[in-house]
C-alpha cells in the first residue's frame, strides 16, 4: 500500500511499486498518451511528482536507447493503473524494475483524473508520496512544510560537472529507423559534417536536443550550467544554444548574466524552454509561476507572424511575462489555450527562443524546423 498526501491536506490511497521510500516533490500532470520514459529521464522534472493522466502506463516497458538523461530526475510517479504485461522487442526490463532501480517510488490504483481536476483548480500542489508507515496527517505536514519550487534553482543539480563535446565518437545521434521487407537492418542515414562549433549551455539537457542539434551539422560542446561567458567563448563559437532545465528561472542570475556577456559578442542565440526563460529575462524581462503549467504533448500554439499553428510539446511551471520585455524584442508565438508567452524574437538581432520541445516530434514535425532556422541563422550572422 501508498498514500499521496498533498498540502491542502487531500490523501489518495493506493498501491506501491517501485521503490519502497517516501518522497515530496510538487504534484503535476502529463497528458501524454506515450513517452513515460522520457518524461521520467527529462531533467526539468527535478523536484517534481509526475501524475500521467492516461490509464494505462507500463505496457512497453523500459529500454536503453530512449533515455533523456544520464538518469532518471522525477521525484515521485502517479499513475492509475500499472501494467501487468511488458510487451515490447526494445524492452529490457519493466517500469516496475526502472522506479526501484533508481530509488523513486510509485503509486497506482489512485483517481488521476479527480487529482488532474485538483490541481487545475487549486493550482500546483506540493505532495508527499509515502510508502511506509507513515500517518495520514505526518503525510500532509511532510507536504505542507516542503520548499516548493520558487525560488530553487534545481539545475545546478541536474547539470552535468563537466564540459563534454557530444557524440564525439558518432555513436548516438543517427535517425531511428525500422527495417522493411527482408531487411535484416535498417539502412543508416549519414549524419552531415561538424561544420558549425556551437556552445550548449546545459541547465538540465534532453539528450535528444542534442541529437537534433547534431543531425543539422552543429558541433556541439556542452558546458555546465554555471560555466562563465569567458570560458564559454574559448571555445571560439559561431553560435550559443540555452537549454531546457528545472526550477524556478528567477533564481539563476548567474546564466542571465552570463548570456547578457555573450549576447553583448553577437553571438547568435537560441533557448528552449527554461533556456527560453533566462534569454527572456537577459533581454530584460521577468518571469511568473504559472498556475498548474503545460505537460504534455498536445500543446497547440500559433505562429503570429504566420499564422501557422504548431502542436507542441511542453514541460513547463514558468511562463516570461510580456509586458516586462523590451521594445526590440517581440513575441512571435502564443500558446492558443491561454495565450502566454511561446516565443521571442529579437527585431535587430540573431536571438530567438522557444518555450516549448522541438526535439519531442509531438506533430510529430511540426517545430523541427527550428533547428534548421538556428543553423541558417548562425551561418548568415
Amino acid at each position: 500500500m501508498a498514500i499521496l498526501a498533498l498540502e491542502d491536506g487531500t490523501v489518495f490511497q493506493g498501491n506501491s511499486f517501485g521503490a519502497e521510500t517516501n518522497s515530496c516533490g510538487e504534484v503535476c500532470f502529463n497528458t501524454s498518451m506515450t513517452g513515460y520514459q522520457e518524461i521520467l529521464t527529462d531533467p526539468s522534472y527535478k523536484g517534481q511528482i509526475v501524475t500521467m493522466t492516461y490509464p494505462e502506463i507500463g505496457n512497453y516497458g523500459v529500454n536503453n536507447e530512449d533515455i533523456e538523461s544520464y538518469q532518471p530526475h522525477v521525484a515521485g510517479f502517479i499513475i492509475r493503473e500499472l501494467s501487468a504485461v511488458t510487451s515490447n522487442w526494445r524492452a529490457t526490463q519493466s517500469l516496475d524494475d526502472y522506479l526501484e532501480k533508481h530509488g523513486i517510488p510509485g503509486i497506482e490504483g489512485i483517481d488521476t483524473r479527480a487529482l488532474t481536476k485538483k490541481i487545475r483548480s487549486s493550482g500546483a500542489l506540493n505532495g508527499i508520496i509515502c510508502t511506509d508507515k507513515t500517518s495520514k496527517k505526518e503525510a500532509i505536514n511532510y507536504a505542507a512544510n516542503w520548499h516548493g519550487m520558487l525560488g530553487k534553482d534545481y539545475a545546478k543539480l541536474v547539470t552535468h560537472e563537466k564540459p563534454f563535446r557530444w557524440n564525439e565518437h558518432e555513436e548516438t545521434s543517427e535517425e531511428f529507423s525500422l527495417p522493411q521487407g527482408k531487411e535484416t537492418s535498417p539502412p543508416s542515414k549519414p549524419l552531415p559534417d561538424t561544420d558549425i562549433p556551437i556552445v550548449v549551455y546545459d541547465f538540465g539537457i534532453k539528450y535528444n536536443i542534442l541529437r537534433c542539434l547534431r543531425r543539422h551539422g552543429f558541433d556541439c560542446h556542452v558546458v555546465p550550467a554555471t560555466t562563465s561567458a569567458k570560458e564559454a567563448l574559448s571555445y571560439n563559437p559561431a553560435g550559443l544554444f540555452l537549454s531546457n532545465g528545472p526550477g524556478d528561472p528567477a533564481s539563476m542570475n548567474y546564466a542571465v548574466k552570463n548570456v547578457q556577456e555573450l549576447i553583448k559578442h553577437g553571438m547568435p542565440t537560441f533557448g528552449i524552454c527554461l533556456g527560453h526563460q533566462i534569454l527572456g529575462q537577459a533581454l530584460g524581462a521577468k518571469t511568473y509561476k504559472l498556475k498548474f503549467g503545460h505537460r504534455g504533448a498536445n500543446q497547440p500554439v500559433k505562429e503570429l507572424e504566420s499564422g501557422r499553428i504548431e502542436i507542441t510539446s511542453q514541460n513547463h511551471g514558468f511562463a516570461i511575462d510580456p509586458s516586462t520585455l523590451d521594445e526590440d524584442v517581440l513575441v512571435n508565438r502564443i500558446n492558443l489555450n491561454d495565450k502566454t508567452v511561446e516565443g521571442l524574437r529579437h527585431k535587430t538581432k540573431p536571438i530567438s527562443s522557444v518555450q516549448y520541445h522541438p526535439e519531442a516530434s509531438p506533430g510529430p514535425h511540426d517545430s523541427r524546423s527550428l533547428f534548421s532556422d538556428f543553423r541558417e541563422t548562425v551561418t548568415q550572422a
